[in-house]
């Protein structure tokens, strides 16, 4: 009997020992879950903030790209309006100088008409002489300011009535239907300086 209860007391212990020993297995796995735990919460933390990073760098390579499209087209429009303000200038310039002087020629043009009349009224006389004097001091005039920019309006008798190159003051019988609707006579020359007219020929119109 005393050695059956040596060897119960024996066998409690090795039961006690294994008890201890799977407790602290427990306890070590349970720990080392912890552990791993822990691993992984900071490996997904880690994680989150390197996209969180890369998130933030493509936003401002993005914005950086946006404000440099928007700088080029602003950069565009400039050079575009500088271009257009260039050639309208220079158009302004020429026309400028092309109408510098409208108002001196428009002062003469009534000179140039009483050369006209003179030159009418002198040939019906016998000074020939004094006829040539006049043609050459009108021929002179004539080429000074022609020399400047300034053209007669091509507008003569037959010719089609055109609104925008002449000036109807009044309307007659034709004196044939070829003449209807057609300038019958010019009472006064029209003049231009370049392309623009500065003074309308005076016409009669057939009807």
């Amino acid at each position: 009997m005393k050695q059956l209860a040596v060897l119960l007391q024996s066998l409690e212990k090795q039961k006690m020992k294994f008890k201890n020993i799977f407790k602290s297995k427990n306890t070590m796995n349970a720990e080392n879950q912890d552990k791993e735990q822990e691993i992984d919460d900071a490996t997904l933390e880690a994680n989150a903030n390197a996209e969180q990073i890369i998130v933030e760098e493509l936003s401002v390579e993005e914005q950086l790209t946006q404000d440099l499209a928007a700088e080029k087209d602003k950069f565009i429009r400039l050079f575009a309006e500088f271009e257009n303000y260039k050639r309208r200038t220079a158009k302004e310039r020429i026309d400028l100088f092309k109408t510098a002087n409208q108002e001196v020629l428009l002062a003469l043009l009534p000179v140039l008409d009483d050369f006209d009349r003179a030159k009418i009224e002198i040939s019906k006389s016998e000074d020939q002489s004094l006829l040539k004097g006049v043609e050459l001091i009108h021929e002179k005039l004539k080429n000074t300011l022609a020399s400047k920019g300034l053209e007669e309006v091509d507008a003569k008798a037959g010719d089609a009535f055109d609104a925008d190159f002449a000036e109807a003051i009044t309307q007659i019988p034709a004196p044939s239907d070829k003449l209807k609707g057609k300038i019958v006579d010019v009472l006064e020359k029209g003049y231009k300086l370049g392309d623009k007219i500065i003074r309308f020929p005076k016409v009669v119109i057939g009807q």
